[in-house]
């Protein structure tokens, strides 16, 4: 009941009957193997039958080649003492419930086994990790291991991908490292499929509207059972890396359809709906193609580049101030110009009438000038034909008649000069 799940691909004989020598290999969780010894086999399939004691086995080998330091490690707190005791985190897990897998048989049934093998789990866990708790989409991740190993053997898994891999980092309250994983998908889908991240930016889609459940819950929510157990497959081996490499191998293989959709309604329903529902050739492809991949320098330099933009934005309000106060500085200076320029125009204009105004009088002045030179030229020439006139009068006179005018004229002028000098005291 528990693997009643479609495979991707057949697990050949002769790998099947391969692991069954591993796991049968006396002190397998004390002795290192190769590392291709392991990656070989795993590339062909694991047998759906003993894949949770694969998994064991993955996870044991992966701790000898890994050792944490102390302070990283999981609490060593044994599972029955924490089923003992109570969580405040109930509530949130028994609503959970319903919602996992909830057209499985081995969790459907309301309270069933395999809903309080869940609850068991996710409960241990909350108690065991007091600063995750519990958080949506865990509950999917141990689902899939309750569905390949007993509770004891779930919750060991549990802590190995928690604290070894470090998935427990993207479930943390200020979920940090989740938003540095969609950095990171968001600069591989630029540098990869320019075409593809150009038409999901231009509808402003961003990979948290999409990939955030394929992380939180390692693709477990969405997809077939088969392909959610052959990425775990991976993931035992390859680390956190196998989430980036399925997703980009997700999205380039839809990529030409994701391109035909026009609008943000549309593509965002392709890549939560359509998606999901791949053929089984699709998800045998997908992981071939994730196995291929090596993108592991790529996710660091993201993860590095990341973490300078937040530096350069935790310095921003300083420099922000600073340019506050200098456009503050740069306003009164201008206020201060435009009222100096304000009285610089009235003063302008005040001398613009001035000038106008003597203008007009200048003007004024030069036609009285003119009048007056029009004046005293007819005067002369009025003087002139005077002098003409009284020339040509004497010239018809007599000259006994002349000679008496003149003797009229001096005595007229003898008896004024007399008359003038009596008047004298």
């Amino acid at each position: 009941m528990k693997l009643d799940y479609q495979e991707v691909g057949e697990c050949p004989k002769e790998v099947q009957a391969l692991w069954e020598r591993k796991l049968n290999v006396p002190c397998r969780t004390k002795v290192q193997w190769d590392k291709e010894e392991i990656h070989t086999p795993l590339c062909q399939g694991v047998p759906k039958g003993r894949r949770g004691e694969v998994w064991l086995l993955l996870s044991q080998q992966y701790r000898l080649r890994h050792r944490l330091p102390q302070r990283q490690q999981a609490p060593d707190t044994p599972y029955q003492d924490l089923l003992k005791q109570l969580t405040a985190q109930q509530h949130s897990i028994l609503v959970d419930l319903g919602r996992t897998f909830p057209t499985h048989q081995y969790f459907s049934t309301q309270l069933g086994a395999g809903q309080l093998s869940l609850y068991n789990l996710l409960k241990a866990y909350s108690l065991l990790d007091t600063e995750v708790g519990y958080c949506q989409g865990i509950s999917f991740v141990a689902g899939i291991l309750l569905l390949h190993m007993s509770e004891e053997q779930a919750f060991d898994t549990l802590k190995f991908l928690m604290y070894d891999l470090g998935l427990r980092r993207q479930y943390r309250p200020d979920m940090i490292s989740l938003q540095i994983q969609m950095y990171q998908l968001s600069r591989l889908l630029h540098d990869y499929h320019r075409g593809l991240y150009s038409h999901l930016e231009e509808h402003e889609i961003s990979p948290s509207l999409y990939a955030a459940p394929w992380f939180l819950t390692l693709f477990a929510s969405q997809f077939p059972l088969g392909f959610v157990s052959r990425i775990f497959d991976l993931l035992f081996v390859q680390g956190t890396d196998v989430i980036f490499k399925v997703a980009l191998c997700l999205l380039s293989s839809h990529e030409g359809e994701i391109l035909e959709c026009d609008s943000f309604e549309c593509i965002v329903d392709y890549l939560k709906t359509t998606i999901p529902t791949l053929s089984q050739n699709q998800m045998e492809e997908t992981i071939t193609k994730a196995l291929e991949m090596d993108i592991s320098k790529q996710l660091h330099a993201y993860e590095v580049e990341y973490h300078v933009l937040q530096d350069e934005m935790m310095d921003a309000p300083q420099t922000l101030s600073e340019d506050s106060d200098r456009l503050d500085k740069l306003e009164k200076t201008n206020a201060q110009l435009k009222k100096q320029n304000m009285e610089l125009l009235e003063k302008l204009q005040a001398a613009r009438v001035k000038i106008q105004s003597l203008e007009t009088s200048v003007e004024s002045f030069l036609a009285r000038e003119s009048q007056m030179k029009h004046l005293i030229r007819s005067l002369e020439q009025e003087k002139t034909s005077y002098q003409k006139t009284i020339e040509r009068m004497r010239s018809s006179l007599p000259q006994d008649s002349a000679a008496e005018v003149e003797m009229t004229q001096l005595k007229s002028g003898s008896n004024g000069k007399t008359k003038a000098a009596s008047k004298k005291p």
